[in-house]
């Protein structure tokens, strides 16, 4: 009720501007029902949106408030090498933003998502869906490449038609007919200069710039190119920060460029044209209605005054995952780049196993931890009983593009590929203790909730020597106490998870390969869930890890963001109102706009340095690999050379 009174009441505000013009003059009409539209006609949609005052002090209530769950904050006062570039005084970027003047909705909310985009960090940022309702498209996605002498040059995918004319002839007539510009024919030209400079220097500005969700740059400069992974359940290819980028900042962008088959620099200027993946709507008043006023599933709820169906709950299961806006665009990888040999049982979700030619290398392309969590467990324990049946004897997990998903699924690959004798498969993990959160716990105690009800309660948790923790125990009590920066940064005490519970298939009591011939391969872009997984198994059992892609000379993680669990705006404002804490004065506001700060919730610490979170140990691939035409877009052509370098 309160986000419809919202609705009405900026309706006013902004109707008497729109009231000025003639109907067809509203920006947002002139592009209603389009599936592509000019970013300039875009912008012009989002810019019709006054700023509003109330507006802002409800949004930077929320944010400063939820900030102060955030594990994180004080380690970015001064973040230690190689992830500096990731450094802000949180605070004091809010008090700007609270008093800079701003003429439109969309200018504040574009400083809050760029302030919070260039955290690097994928678990905590601000998503307006008003104002990501668009992604920017440039039918000339890149990708660094190798040559046969190993020098490393910034190309047009070679497959830029296949994989571009999948958008359709909305998208490619515009190019064709509207504009008359061939963009066919940049498919593998060499890129000499984006904007005026080296490709590589403004690839580091995207990177610096637009790229977000990791820490590590050389793992920002990889997501900037074009590359595949799994979207959904099926193979798939990431259009790159550069080509894909959200929002509609950009018209085009100028290149210089030799064709292929010619020895001629010359400038082409690129157009974008910008994607809508927002709501349907008709004009201005019914785009803020389906995008940006708040709707029922924006702010949390009180799960104690909700009846539960089936009359048995389960246990809230934890996620480790970043929103990646870009996989609204779920394109297929190309039909000339799937992999040719047979996959095996176990490949229908987000798992894809094969048995490469060679006949003793299997492959595990795991695309993500999302999806079905049982069929995930089911899915492993075929693919290797089939690898195992084949004769396979040596393993290869691709993580390339894995933006994580459910933390006890990472933790069950783990285990299983482990065996249940090694023990407990995850890290030692803690939650930030600010006072409402200390609150919260209490609360949870004294109304005896579980954990089918809050993240918080502390059966959700075991001790260090993995029993569950009574649902009576206070873990906040007493806080521990820990200086980051120079900052007093207090921590819940330590605890462990409680996966196994959550198992729904064996673990057998053996690694079911030799572990010293497990590998991993990917492009760095593995975050979340995915990045505690392949830190457990370089941490814990010294994994080969092959990292391709990336900017020569320039170093490069093999893992992204690294926290331990993620809260959705809506997950955390559900753990306060059914703790009765949503009166609290250190409670953020119900939104009133739809929207969705998340921040990372939990902290992983580093086996090889207790004192550490794993997102901040650098820990460096074995082996680095560049792309080359043969392998930048082919998994299988990838996994074949790679098995040739990581097993000897």
């Amino acid at each position: 009720m309160r986000s419809l009174q919202w609705f009405v009441s900026l309706a006013v505000a902004v109707s008497p501007l729109l009231s000025l013009a003639a109907p067809n003059a509203d920006p947002c009409a002139k592009i209603a029902g389009k599936t592509f539209v000019p970013p300039a006609d875009g912008l012009a949609c989002f810019k019709s949106f006054p700023f509003n005052e109330t507006l802002r002090q409800n949004v930077l209530t929320n944010i400063a408030r939820v900030f102060d769950f955030f594990t994180f904050e004080e380690y970015y006062l001064n973040s230690p090498p190689p992830f500096q570039e990731s450094t802000d005084n949180i605070r004091a970027t809010i008090a700007r933003i609270n008093s800079t003047k701003y003429k439109t909705d969309y200018d504040f909310n574009k400083d809050v998502y760029d302030f919070t985009t260039q955290l690097n960090d994928g678990h905590t940022r601000w998503f307006p869906a008003c104002y990501t309702s668009f992604q920017n498209i440039l039918p000339a996605p890149i990708i660094s490449l190798a040559d046969a002498s190993g020098v490393q040059s910034v190309f047009i995918a070679p497959d830029s038609v296949e994989f571009i004319s999948q958008l359709g002839t909305n998208y490619t007539s515009f190019f064709d007919d509207t504009l008359k510009f061939d963009w066919r024919r940049l498919a593998g030209a060499k890129v000499v200069q984006i904007e005026g400079q080296d490709p590589y220097a403004y690839v580091d500005m995207i990177a610096r710039t637009v790229s977000g969700n990791y820490l590590d740059h050389g793992v920002r400069v990889n997501s900037v190119f074009t590359s595949y992974r799994i979207s959904g359940t099926d193979f798939s290819q990431r259009i790159g920060d550069l080509a894909g980028p959200t929002g509609v900042v950009n018209t085009g962008l100028t290149f210089k460029l030799i064709t292929v088959n010619s020895t001629k620099v010359e400038t082409v200027t690129v157009p974008y044209l910008a994607n809508y993946i927002g709501l349907p709507f008709t004009d201005s008043p019914s785009f803020w209605q389906a995008n940006c006023a708040a709707t029922d599933a924006t702010n949390g709820v009180d799960l104690k005054s909700l009846r539960i169906i089936p009359p048995t709950p389960k246990r809230k299961l934890a996620k480790g995952v970043i929103i990646d806006v870009g996989n609204s665009n779920g394109l297929g990888l190309p039909q000339p780049f799937l992999p040719t040999t047979p996959s095996v049982n176990g490949s229908t979700g987000v798992i894809k196993s094969f048995v490469l030619p060679d006949k003793k290398t299997g492959v595990m392309f795991v695309g993500s931890f999302e999806g079905d969590f049982e069929a995930f467990q089911s899915d492993t324990v075929a693919a290797i009983s089939a690898f195992k049946s084949a004769g396979v004897s040596q393993l290869i997990l691709d993580l390339t593009n894995n933006g994580g998903g459910f933390v006890c699924l990472g933790q069950f690959l783990h285990q299983f590929l482990a065996g249940s004798k090694f023990g407990y498969p995850g890290f030692v993990s803690s939650n930030h203790a600010n006072p409402l959160a200390q609150k919260i716990v209490a609360s949870d105690i004294a109304l005896g909730l579980d954990q089918t009800k809050a993240f918080y309660a502390p059966d959700n948790w075991a001790f260090l020597n993995d029993t569950e923790m009574p649902t009576t125990f206070n873990y906040m009590k007493p806080p521990m106490p820990f200086v980051v920066n120079g900052k007093q940064d207090p921590s819940s005490q330590r605890f462990h998870d409680t996966c196994q519970l959550s198992f729904t298939q064996p673990i057998p009591e053996n690694p079911p390969f030799d572990l010293s011939k497990v590998a991993i391969v990917s492009n760095g872009n593995c975050a979340s869930t995915c990045s505690m997984f392949s830190t457990l198994m370089n941490e814990r059992h010294h994994t080969k890890i092959a990292v391709f892609g990336g900017k020569p000379g320039e170093q490069m993680e093999f893992k992204g963001m690294s926290g331990n669990q993620v809260l959705e705006w809506a997950d955390l404002d559900t753990e306060i109102k059914t703790a009765n804490l949503k009166n609290d004065p250190l409670a953020p506001p119900n939104l009133l706009v739809n929207g969705n700060f998340r921040h990372n919730w939990r902290t992983a610490w580093s086996f090889f340095d207790e004192n550490k979170p794993i997102a901040y140990v650098s820990e460096l691939p074995l082996l680095r690999f560049p792309f080359t035409k043969d392998t930048y877009n082919n998994p299988q052509n990838l996994w074949t050379f790679a098995a040739t370098k990581l097993f000897t």
